[in-house]
């Protein structure tokens, strides 16, 4: 567990005030990676007691923008939010109950891949999601296959 004192000092050091809400919702999404937003609203506000959905949109934004938050989006799903920031990491999406979870690049260094042509673009980041089930879905899938 992140303590309230951390997450205000990685908030002075992106250059944020530590308000209530950017504590809030930096906690939740330490404790709960790849949340949506409407998750970390409904988290938030049992720490909080009341915060605007508006204010946990907002907060996320800058807390992506100052680089505390990383915003991915896998498609056919909602935005999913994590502090997992600053590495080269992928995710694993499982396509029956959506569980995401980190996988680290094999490479290593950004960009983890290199297209075939790059168009003249300075490349600098790649994003992978590979897709599949997760170990709990494949369990499922076989029992209803009996």
């Amino acid at each position: 567990m992140v303590s309230a004192a951390d997450v205000t000092r990685r908030l002075r050091d992106a250059g944020l005030r530590g308000t209530a809400p950017r504590i809030a919702v930096l906690e939740v999404l330490t404790e709960h990676p790849h949340a949506t937003a409407d998750t970390v609203t409904h988290l938030a506000r049992r720490r909080l007691g009341r915060v605007s959905t508006q204010a946990v949109y907002d907060v996320l934004a800058a807390c992506a923008e100052a680089g505390l938050v990383r915003r991915i989006e896998p498609a056919g799903s909602a935005a999913l939010f994590e502090t997992r920031t600053g590495d080269n990491h992928h995710h694993l999406v499982c396509r029956a109950c959506g569980r995401t979870t980190d996988v680290d690049c094999a490479v290593g260094a950004r960009p983890c891949l290199t297209p075939s042509d790059d168009a003249g673009y300075l490349l600098d980041e790649a994003e992978v999601v590979f897709w599949g089930l997760c170990p709990q879905c494949q369990g499922t899938a076989k029992d209803q296959v009996r």
